[in-house]
């Protein structure tokens, strides 16, 4: 006997049944200030996007192989609700952050349909020139509204579209742009995605500070294949966050045009308004399965398919406009209409070029000879800002926290664009008072303190940066990035995998590495080799003030994202003090600085490690030469290879693991263009593959000591 079918949640109320004419019935006229002719194309539009991907694929067999889409997600369903919200969105500084089933709504804000189609295809140009997912869209658009780059994980679109909303304030009230006075955020979501942190991250970001905000979530009661009550209590978002604070809800029927129409018109105008955000949750059918591969049949029972068919919106949007809106006849010239419009993106799509290999590597830092991509400063707000790597001589002797501190000062007196926060900097200037009184000078507008969310921290930073600003954000420790993973592979893969439509250029501060006298496994990480592999991501580890001065001023000005490591021995001490080198210093990143000449051997390091290694090479006169590499990605090459080829020997010492860590690319380098110059095999002398430990005897067992740097110099100095 088969297993009963598991039962859906409960369905909504009865409705009275209509007449005929959809029109004769009391309020059910179409709803005026809308184009409903425009909605009714882009809905017929996304389904037959979905009709030809979907038999395409199915006949795969006999279609030729580049017409496959390889990644193919429909919209059925959710489609028709979508292209109302898009009708909405009309703002100059309107933005949608959205997921991979959201073309319906880029199609009502100007996607091609040749794009729509290309993408997924992987064709030359479009959103991505085949480098990511056909489904994962974006829209720049620089007057009206935009839809920021989707990302292939779950959840990941609403900590960045709440920092566009936060943007749109700061725009508005700071900056007093007028364009932004009525501006919206919307962020698109599945029943899915409120599990997630970047939901639950965003909604706390928006109700705490009443940003601009709708959250839009269409619920098909599926995550694949868990039902809805698996991700929310009940299956229901909207109902569990009724006592939510600051937030306006609506709850209702996405397959009714007009209920969809009437909740999302109150929702927009009420987030315009200044009210505070908004959250409207819209049950849909999923009239397809998950994902192409996808079989639905292995955990949806054909009674449960056949139910959301008979729901689907698009025959009721028919009812809704015909005769009302239009007749028979007018409804049919806009099949036809989009049929052969359809017909002709199709066309045209397949007849792209495939990508060029040749330019796989292009745009994944900024290309100086490439136009802007949307987010950040542009080249023109950077070049204004000036600067030179020349030193100015007599500064003030700082220590490294404060030479931070005074740079940060000055680039928020001189960048209106600039903007400084995390956890506790406001008020408490940070928990190594590296943003003390910074707040207090320039307002918690421009230094504000976040709710407790890396996730939401850093996704925060990217919207703001997309729209147009300089975010500083701050990490309070290193091992704390670890729930920002997502966020940080994604901002530092948006420019290449938009092809140069987007970026989201940061600074995102972050201490870690051994404190004075103190370990432990939470706070003394440094790790900072799983930046180096981190795709877009420029990595910078000053040894001292000074370069830490030209250095963060140099990533606040860069137009690639930047990890501005912070040594918590160097913040606790006076180690690293130096002369403040100028307001104008700006130290090129990848260049790394010869602390001590020599002639027999190359020692190379970076961080707090510079100085133990400094007291060894004075140790040996003229033998040892040190290079700080301060940066590294990008990592000064050339420095290092030239330094080794005078020398013949190289000892490579850092904080961070002996296995895989950075010095083992750097003995890489060394083996395959240096080989010939070597006199000794190149040494590395880091930390054995365990957690620093809390104790003071067991972190110096740990870490590389001034003793053991010198016995490996002295055995490479006799090899």
């Amino acid at each position: 006997m088969a297993a009963p079918s598991r039962p859906r949640r409960a369905a909504a109320p009865a409705r009275a049944t209509r007449s005929a004419n959809p029109a004769a019935d009391a309020g059910r006229a179409p709803l005026p200030g809308l184009d409903w002719r425009r909605i009714a194309y882009h809905t017929l539009c996304s389904r037959a996007l979905d009709d030809v991907e979907e038999t395409t694929n199915r006949n795969r067999a006999s279609v030729p192989k580049d017409h496959v889409v390889l990644y193919q997600f429909s919209a059925r369903g959710h489609d028709m609700a979508q292209v109302i919200l898009g009708s909405m969105l009309t703002g100059r500084r309107d933005a949608a952050g959205a997921y991979y089933r959201s073309r319906p709504l880029l199609l009502s804000l100007g996607l091609p349909l040749e794009d729509a189609l290309g993408s997924p295809l992987g064709r030359a140009g479009g959103f991505s020139d085949g480098r990511d997912i056909g489904v994962v869209c974006n829209l720049p658009n620089r007057d009206g509204a935009v839809v920021l780059p989707m990302s292939g994980d779950v959840g990941s679109q609403y900590t960045p579209i709440a920092g566009w909303a936060q943007a749109i304030t700061y725009h508005r009230d700071t900056l007093v742009d007028p364009s932004y006075a009525d501006g919206i955020a919307v962020a698109l979501g599945g029943d899915g995605s409120v599990a997630t942190n970047g939901f639950w991250a965003s909604l706390t970001m928006a109700t705490t500070l009443k940003l601009p905000m709708l959250f839009y979530i269409e619920d098909n009661d599926l995550g694949i294949s868990v039902r809805g009550d698996m991700q929310t209590p009940g299956g229901n978002i909207a109902k569990n966050l009724a006592s939510f604070g600051n937030l306006f809800i609506r709850d209702g029927d996405g397959t009714d045009p007009h209920e969809t129409a009437s909740l999302l018109a109150e929702c927009v105008a009420r987030v315009r308004s200044g009210a505070g955000p908004a959250l409207v949750h819209l049950t849909v059918p999923r009239l397809s399965s998950h994902s192409g591969p996808d079989n639905q049949k292995g955990y949806r029972t054909d009674e449960e398919i056949a139910a959301d068919v008979d729901r689907d919106p698009v025959p009721k949007l028919r009812d809704y406009l015909v005769p009302a809106f239009m007749n028979e006849a007018a409804w049919g010239e806009l099949e036809a209409e989009v049929a052969r419009d359809v017909q002709a993106a199709l066309e045209a799509a397949r007849a792209r070029a495939i990508p060029d290999p040749a330019r796989i590597a292009q745009h994944l830092y900024a290309d100086p000879d490439a136009s802007d991509a949307f987010g950040g400063l542009t080249a023109a707000e950077r070049a204004a800002l000036g600067g030179t790597d020349a030193p100015a001589e007599g500064g003030d002797l700082l220590r490294l926290a404060e030479a931070i501190r005074r740079t940060l000062r000055h680039e928020l007196a001189v960048n209106p664009k600039l903007v400084v926060f995390g956890e506790d900097v406001g008020k408490k200037g940070g928990v190594h008072l590296v943003t003390e009184g910074l707040q207090k000078q320039f307002g918690a507008d421009r230094v504000f303190d976040t709710s407790l969310s890396e996730e939401g921290i850093i996704g925060r930073a990217s919207g703001l940066a997309i729209a147009g600003l300089m975010p500083v954000a701050e990490i309070q420790f290193r091992k704390y990035a670890d729930p920002a993973t997502e966020q940080l592979n994604n901002t530092g893969t948006m420019r290449w995998r938009t092809n140069n439509r987007f970026a989201a250029p940061m600074v995102v501060r972050m201490p870690g590495g051994f404190g004075k006298d103190v370990g432990d496994p939470w706070h003394s990480l440094s790790d900072e080799v799983r930046f180096a592999h981190a795709y877009g991501w420029q990595v910078v580890m000053p040894s001292n003030a000074a370069d830490a001065v030209g250095l963060l001023r140099a990533a606040m000005r860069s137009p690639n994202p930047t990890i501005f490591f912070e040594h918590r021995a160097l913040l606790m001490t006076g180690d690293g003090s130096a002369r403040y080198p100028g307001d104008d210093y700006v130290l090129p990143l990848g260049r790394a600085r010869v602390v001590r000449e020599g002639e027999a051997l190359t020692l190379v390091t970076w961080g707090a490690m510079v100085h133990r290694c400094a007291e060894v090479a004075a140790m040996f006169d003229d033998a040892v030469e040190l290079l700080d590499l301060r940066t590294i990605a990008p990592w000064d090459r050339e420095a290092v290879l030239a330094s080794v080829r005078k020398t013949g020997r190289c000892l490579v010492v850092h904080e961070d693991n002996l296995t895989a860590g950075f010095g083992a690319e750097i003995a890489a380098t060394l083996a395959q263009d240096a080989f010939w110059f070597l006199d000794a095999p190149v040494e590395r002398l880091a930390p054995r593959d365990i957690p620093m430990p809390y104790h003071p005897v067991l972190l110096e067992a740990v870490l590389p000591g001034a003793t053991q740097i010198a016995e490996a110099v002295e055995r490479l100095l006799r090899a």
